[in-house]
């Protein structure tokens, strides 16, 4: 037995032609947890999962998955791993449970052993009564969820996860959650690539920031919340007061407010400034508000923080160059 970190990511760098993809990538994500792995485009998440599943080799640097490296002895982190891409693998000309039985074959399962095992993977994912449909038919969150049930016929210790609910809708984007709990429940250890900063905060254990090829920032998200500090909201009665409501705000926080609507959002070092003391220097301007609040800020807030303009280009590790997914920014009051 060890202490070391199923996974693990030691200075990787990847270079595709003129862009580095990675550039000095550390990751190392304990047994039997969820670790979220946020970044905008281009940050090189797809081409850390690609080296850390053997699809890619790194130009410098040391991956090991349950003690055995990457580069070394792949075949052995093979059998220890799962890999559900961006898009899913399977056969729409299958039946749900024919594309189990093949999977299940191709990892040279006997048999009996690829039907028993489609048979437990269907029942407790909840694929039973669709079973025998023609995958085609499937909806988009089935189809993700057998492409994800796919990776788990060898009870893999690793399963990586890549943008897995990408173009789903919330239903679907809801039962790929559930599945991810499951596993995680069961002990499997999940590193799951994503742009929906929603999807990180509901199932991560910790989060890695990646950004320039790099991990810039770890830890669980309540944590990474609290580095980024509280903010203080700030709703007038009149819209019009919100130039004299900003500099109330930029003077006692000394940074400016973001402004939506009649609202006023700006960040708080802990303890920097009392409720009380805000609604007397407000209405010292003359500014009525309609409420003054404290609230944590969002896994958004904090990723927009650390990594500042989320826009980039694709990264060139995925399949297509393209990782796709939305972001959201925040203007502020200058």
């Amino acid at each position: 037995m060890t202490d070391e970190p199923i996974v693990v990511a030691e200075a990787l760098r990847k270079r595709f032609g003129d862009t580095q993809a990675l550039d000095g990538l550390d990751l190392a994500v304990p047994a039997g947890t969820v670790c979220g792995v946020l970044g905008p485009n281009g940050a090189g998440k797809t081409t850390a999962v690609r080296i850390l599943a053997t699809l890619a080799d790194a130009d410098s640097g040391h991956a090991r998955i349950a003690g055995h490296d990457v580069a070394r002895h792949p075949d052995r982190v093979r059998e220890r791993i799962g890999l559900a891409g961006q898009y899913a693998a399977v056969d729409e000309k299958l039946t749900g449970r024919g594309n189990l039985r093949m999977f299940g074959r191709l990892y040279h399962l006997s048999r009996r052993d690829a039907r028993r095992r489609a048979e437990e993977l269907l029942d407790r994912f909840g694929l039973a009564e669709a079973a025998d449909r023609q995958v085609a038919g499937y909806s988009g969150g089935m189809r993700r969820r057998l492409d994800l049930i796919t990776s788990l016929i060898l009870r893999p210790q690793v399963l990586f996860l890549d943008e897995p609910t990408t173009g789903l809708d919330p239903r679907g984007r809801g039962e790929i959650w559930d599945a991810v709990r499951e596993l995680a429940a069961d002990g499997t250890t999940v590193l799951l690539t994503t742009q929906y900063l929603e999807e990180a905060d509901r199932l991560a254990d910790d989060i890695a920031v990646v950004d320039h090829g790099r991990v810039i920032a770890t830890g669980p998200p309540e944590r990474l919340k609290a580095s980024v500090g509280d903010r203080l909201d700030v709703v007038l009665d009149d819209p019009a007061a919100a130039g004299a409501a900003a500099d109330v705000l930029h003077r006692l926080a000394g940074a400016h407010p973001a402004l939506d609507a009649a609202r006023l959002s700006v960040p708080l070092a802990a303890g920097a400034v009392r409720l009380a003391e805000v609604v007397r220097e407000l209405d010292r301007a003359g500014v009525t508000a309609a409420d003054v609040a404290l609230r944590r800020p969002t896994l958004d807030e904090v990723f927009l923080r650390l990594t500042g303009d989320p826009a980039g280009t694709a990264d060139p590790g995925a399949p297509g160059g393209a990782a796709g997914g939305p972001e959201r920014r925040e203007e502020a009051v200058r």
